[in-house]
């Protein structure tokens, strides 16, 4: 089993005053960290917001079919609404284990828009993953929810905002030529930041699972390998993450099913039966490590774009994660989290020897990324 990493934590009130210690960035951020770091004693009202986004999270992923086949985009290569079987893992296998649901966050910026800003080079017949305004369910098929949702990416958001400030100064006195205040302007201005709520369904046992569950007591299988199959090792393409912890909910015994036009909040299990379910990160050193962030924290991780605009002085951390593995007496045991991406704007560059942009990376990505 990987060992427990203990993530840096900071206060809200220190990033609003900018009394964040560099050792302390340097160690969350820097060349030798993780490169995830944890905020705590954030606004009162985001443990609420959590709650019920995170129920959501299961009442989207047993909607019928038919309700969730109105909500996908695949002109978006379903980077808008709902997907699920539509991501390649690792091993060129698609994904059924996780569904997600997409939302453009561009409504932080500007709350008329629906989707990223065009540019001459980007447009929604060209790049519709990035371009496609977003398709939420009916008020009356999931009440409250889209309210709920922006409400809490707006929240997070704010505090990426401030903690972006931290990295700039952070990178001021490390990285020649770092342009001044770059990521908290791309935080605070970009239309293309994107949310992405998950609902990893829960395991169903299978003599298949059994025979996973005793090769990997033997230890016959790679860990990595065989750990990552819920959500392979990867890069995240943005410049900072923010990431709420897991909502684990036993789905056997809280039913997520709309009842008299409320979805109201699902019971919380106070933790996953299965220890080993969570997000894993691995260090600069090349060991994998667990890592858990609080119920009422927020958690920001650096991803690609950043590491590429810095030369390379801020890392992007590989990670992957995990669900409950099915076990006989475990419940039906679901994993909801989400994760909101600040990224660059589509025609800013992120590589300044070849000029490349965003757009251009991100598409990249996608391509990669999806069937």
């Amino acid at each position: 089993m990987a060992p427990l990493a203990q993530a840096v934590t900071v206060s809200l009130e220190d990033l609003k005053k900018g009394t964040v210690s560099l050792d302390a960035l340097r160690e969350a951020i820097g060349p030798d960290s993780l490169g995830i770091l944890i905020v705590k004693d954030v606004p009162l009202e985001f443990a609420g917001l959590r709650h019920r986004l995170l129920s959501y999270s299961s009442y989207l992923g047993n909607l019928p079919k038919a309700e969730l086949d109105k909500l996908e985009n695949e002109k978006a290569k379903y980077l808008t609404g709902w997907s699920l079987g539509k991501e390649t893992l690792r091993n060129g296998q698609v994904d059924t284990l996780k569904g997600s649901f997409y939302a453009n966050c561009a409504f932080y910026v500007d709350p008329s828009l629906a989707c990223a800003t065009p540019t001459a080079e980007f447009n929604a017949d060209n790049f519709p993953e990035y371009l496609s305004p977003n398709i939420w369910p009916p008020e009356e098929t999931l009440p409250g929810f889209k309210d709920t949702l922006e409400q809490l990416c707006r929240l997070i958001i704010d505090v990426a905002v401030l903690v972006a400030r931290a990295c700039d100064r952070f990178a001021d006195g490390e990285i020649a030529g770092y342009p001044a205040g770059y990521l908290e302007r791309v935080v605070r201005t970009s239309t293309t930041t994107k949310a992405r709520l998950l609902h990893y369904f829960p395991e169903e046992p299978s003599s298949s699972s059994a025979a996973t569950k005793s090769s990997r007591d033997d230890g016959n299988q790679d860990d990595e390998e065989e750990e990552d199959d819920w959500c392979a090792t990867h890069l995240d393409h943005g410049c900072l993450t923010g990431l709420t912890s897991a909502m684990f909910i036993d789905e056997a015994q809280s039913l997520p099913v709309v009842t008299e036009s409320a979805a109201d909040p699902l019971p919380e299990l106070p933790a996953s039966p299965d220890p080993k379910a969570g997000l894993y990160i691995k260090s600069r050193t090349g060991e994998t490590v667990q890592v858990r962030i609080p119920r009422d924290c927020i958690a920001f991780q650096t991803g690609e774009a950043l590491e590429r605009i810095t030369g390379g002085r801020f890392k992007a951390v590989p990670h992957f994660v995990r669900g409950a593995r099915a076990e006989v007496g475990r419940g039906k045991i679901a994993r909801n989290t989400l994760a909101v991406f600040t990224q660059p704007n589509l025609g800013d560059e992120v590589d300044m020897e070849q000029h490349i942009t965003f757009g251009e990376f991100a598409r990249g990505i996608v391509a990669k990324n999806t069937v």
